[in-house]
């Protein structure tokens, strides 16, 4: 399809659609409402914004990503509490700590994520980033050989537990589609790393993934609203439902879809929809 023959294709496909045009006016319209700096404060994407340095940015919103789950006070100030313990200074403190700083650590805990999941996390990323500039290859490949967010996401799961004491339990706690997930929380971190836009809440610091590749992430308020706005059929959630709400939502906007996600999500959270 040549670039100028699709809002041609898009405007015929609304018409003969009128019920989405007025889905996508809808949520065009709470993209601009909630995805501004406003927005920030209350959630866990405070955390990274937090920082400059592109791999503490990295670093904390992968943490931030990974405790989204449960009330958002509470995930932000878990989070807080952790960013403390590696002193403010994620990547300096994972590539430079010693043995003994990381009893400090002992005790910490979000709903069923504890120390021993954040100690083996804290060793991957040391043995990752003593080799690489950014987080990005890791769901890319090291020549940016995978092209799809499904291939992508099960290579980041593997590549994490590729270590030789990855403990079995911290595996719930980095999805893959390989398991069915619909993986919310790696696919709001790649929001977060790959969405470019003038709006001061997405990051952009990402080049190989193209904003279409990315999937919208589905949590329980996302899932609620879609549903009750026909963008979901299946029953149940998993990834091949991620996948179908991402595919509806490209009708709105082919070029980036999960722009969306902030008007499911302030929908179904500030307004009860």
């Amino acid at each position: 399809m040549k670039l100028n023959e699709q809002p041609v294709l898009q405007a015929a496909f609304f018409m003969m659609h009128p019920d989405l045009q007025s889905i996508k006016t809808l949520l065009d319209d709470r993209v601009a409402k909630y995805n501004q700096p406003a927005f920030v404060p209350n959630d866990p994407v405070s955390i990274p914004h937090r920082f400059t340095q592109k791999q503490d940015i990295e670093i904390s919103g992968f943490f931030a990503a990974i405790l989204a789950w449960g009330q958002r006070k509470t995930i932000i100030n878990n989070c807080l509490k952790l960013m403390d313990l590696m002193d403010n200074a994620p990547h300096d403190f994972i590539l430079h700590h010693q043995e003994q700083d990381l009893t400090r650590f002992l005790g910490f805990k979000h709903r069923t994520f504890n120390d021993t999941d954040l100690l083996y996390l804290l060793h991957f990323f040391r043995w990752y980033y003593e080799q690489h500039e950014s987080l990005e290859t890791a769901f890319t490949g090291e020549q940016n050989q995978l092209l799809t967010q499904q291939d992508r996401l099960e290579h980041f799961h593997n590549l994490v537990f590729s270590l030789e004491d990855a403990p079995q339990r911290t595996r719930k706690h980095v999805a893959t589609p390989a398991r069915k997930s619909a993986c919310k929380r790696l696919n709001m971190y790649l929001r977060w790393m790959v969405r470019k836009d003038n709006c001061g809440v997405d990051f952009g610091l990402w080049d190989t993934m193209r904003m279409s590749d990315l999937i919208c992430p589905c949590d329980v308020h996302v899932e609620r609203v879609g549903r009750r706005l026909g963008l979901i059929t299946r029953k149940g959630m998993d990834w091949l439902t991620a996948e179908e709400l991402t595919a509806h939502l490209r009708t709105f906007d082919p070029t980036d879809p999960v722009k969306y996600d902030y008007a499911l999500f302030g929908l179904g959270v500030e307004e009860k929809f």
